[in-house]
């Protein structure tokens, strides 16, 4: 094909299989009907007979499989040119019979490959110029053929050439336009994987470095689809000058990238990944603006692949490895990048289990709640309770949260699971309050796919009246991540969750994207101080100015203050010199079942000892 198709690049075997199939087809086809038609115009069966064994005897040499592609083409194309040679010599040379030949140019362009335009260039000469030479009147019907056969030869060929180029010409923009993404300029999905296959097919050793742009959402979100498309675009051509000239730089979909890395693979792979990260995470000036965006790389080798896959699939296989190690890098929390390891692949068949087994997991009644005491760091009173989710598999046994729920977030599952335990938490403390007469409150997660609807504030009303918990007695907490996506509408919703009476807590504040101007805009209660910083006191130095910051700062809103995670009393006289209020941890009690929830006896919690749970 030379340079009429992109880049070296040829049609995928199966695409060419099932072009060269109609082909054959066609060819057969056409053999067929010459038989009745030579008859229907009066020639000898002795006559039509070998002429149409002339036209099906190339099919043989042009079966799928038997020989390469270029043999295979020729042969079809052999047989398609001869029907149209036989075609002329049954109408005697009738000049309407001659188009045969340039309708057949226009099937041979299927192949989009010089060779079938080589053989009908090769039929003509044949028919037109030799045996137009010596039996003129079996080949034209007309004076100038007779006289001149080799010069209608030329133009047959000429006419022949420039179709060629033609149909070339228009196959290379269809493709153009089929395999590259038309935001960014670089390779799609399909093209890559055609670069892969081939390079599979090859031989040569090949790695796949993907990377996916961590909180793209929010930028989106935030400053609009068109500097989010300035962004795309300035990443993809970031990626194409660090690439090397024989490597393909490719957009798989949305916010997604690959560099397919010829000729490359281990420590070369991985150093690559390195480069590329840095070079994305360089501050991009957008619409006036500067910006920061980071990925998260994954790597995956053809070294890792297995030799029963050989080429064939080998190239998905490769890109689902380097997803895999995305989705590890992004767990590990991004802007890092990670080689895929076989042990990927057994976690990624275990989710897929425990994703099909998260259907139904409502109904089927294999879901607990939990509770955790809130208590008073001076007294040690039980303040209230937050709810914590936990599943009972049925073979798996207790499932960690950190390993379900995102796979309920991400498959939409976590919608009912989030209601039943909105709805079982305040059932649980109206019934406390009843027998304890006095107000227990709860605090319930909100996932970001629950505050994502408008529908999370109907579902939080009905709870609240089937119980009969009052709603100031309610304390709904969301994470810091749910701040940066849609945060006018996250707002708004808070705020008429908040007028229903329920409070509004910030869980793990510190770790995300918590600023000053985001609590002073949002209907906020508690502020929640993570773990990891409360960890951190007994050493003091940065994390008890970090909490002490943390507390002023609350207290300045005339906010609440919960340090969770409380494990020693060193911990906790750290918090008490600070000034918090209120914890959780371990210190004062594990989550329990409702049934072993131990309540203080007295009605009063002023004089009540300590809670504790065992």
């Amino acid at each position: 094909m030379g340079a009429l198709l992109p880049e070296g690049r040829r049609l995928p075997d199966e695409v060419w299989r099932s072009r060269h199939r109609a082909v054959l087809v066609l060819a057969a086809a056409q053999a067929l009907v010459l038989l009745p038609l030579g008859l229907l115009l009066g020639h000898p069966l002795p006559h039509v007979l070998p002429l149409v064994v002339l036209v099906l005897a190339p099919l043989a040499a042009a079966l799928p499989r038997r020989w390469g592609r270029a043999a295979s083409s020729a042969a079809a194309t052999t047989s398609l040119f001869a029907a149209s040679a036989v075609l002329v010599d049954l109408t005697g040379g009738l000049i309407e019979s001659h188009f045969h030949f340039f309708v057949m140019v226009g099937v041979a362009a299927l192949y989009q490959d010089w060779v079938p335009f080589g053989v009908g260039l090769g039929i003509v000469v044949l028919h037109h110029g030799v045996l137009g030479t010596f039996l003129p009147h079996s080949v034209y019907d007309h004076h100038d053929g007779m006289s001149n056969p080799w010069g209608w030869t030329a133009l047959h060929a000429g006419f022949i050439l420039a179709a060629s180029c033609a149909h070339l010409a228009s196959w290379r923009l269809n493709e153009q336009q089929s395999l590259h993404d038309t935001l960014t300029g670089v390779a799609n999905r399909t093209q890559l994987g055609e670069v892969l296959e081939r390079s599979l097919a090859d031989g040569r050793g090949t790695a796949v470095v993907l990377l996916d742009l961590d909180g793209f959402k929010a930028v989106n979100d935030l400053r609009g689809s068109a500097v989010g498309d300035e962004v795309l675009r300035a990443v993809a051509q970031r990626l194409r000058g660090g690439a090397r000239a024989g490597d393909r730089v490719g957009r798989l979909d949305g916010d997604e990238f690959a560099v397919v890395l010829d000729g490359a693979g281990g420590e070369n792979a991985t150093r690559a990944a390195a480069r590329f990260l840095a070079l994305v995470r360089e501050p991009l000036a957008v619409d006036g603006q500067e910006l920061t965006v980071q990925a998260s790389g994954g790597v995956a080798d053809s070294a890792t692949l297995d030799a029963a896959q050989g080429a064939a699939g080998g190239g998905e296989q490769l890109l689902r490895n380097a997803e895999l190690a995305v989705q590890q890098a992004k767990a590990a929390g991004g802007d890092r990048a990670v080689t895929y390891a076989e042990a990927m692949g057994q976690a990624a068949t275990d989710r897929a289990l425990l994703l099909e087994d998260l259907a139904g997991v409502v109904e089927r009644g294999e879901l607990e709640v939990h509770y955790q005491a809130t208590v008073e760091l001076d007294g040690g009173a039980t303040e209230g309770f937050e709810a914590l989710l936990r599943w009972r598999h049925p073979r798996r046994g207790l499932v960690p949260p950190l390993e379900f729920v995102p796979l309920a977030e991400s498959s939409g599952h976590i919608v009912a699971i989030g209601t039943w335990v909105l709805r079982t938490a305040v059932l649980q403390a109206a019934r406390w309050s009843r027998e304890q007469g006095r107000p227990v409150t709860i605090g319930v997660n909100l996932s970001a796919v629950q505050l994502a609807g408008d529908e999370v504030v109907d579902v939080v009303a009905g709870a609240l009246r089937d119980s009969g918990l009052p709603a100031r007695q309610l304390t709904l907490e969301i994470t810091e991540s749910l701040l940066v996506g849609d945060f006018i509408g996250t707002a708004a919703r808070l705020e008429r969750l908040r007028e229903l009476g329920a409070r509004i807590a910030i869980d793990d504040f510190g770790t995300g994207y918590s600023s000053l101007s985001y609590l002073r805009r949002l209907p906020v209660d508690i502020v929640k101080i993570d773990r990891s910083f409360v960890g951190d006191l007994s050493g003091g130095g940065s994390a008890t100015t970090l909490v002490a910051s943390i507390v002023e700062l609350a207290r300045s809103l005339g906010l609440d203050v919960i340090a969770e995670g409380v494990e020693t009393e060193q911990q906790a006289g750290a918090l008490r010199a600070l000034n918090c209020g209120l914890a959780q941890g371990y210190l004062y009690a594990r989550p329990v079942s409702a049934g072993q929830v131990r309540l203080p006896a007295t009605a009063n919690p002023a004089t009540a000892n300590p809670a504790t749970v065992r």
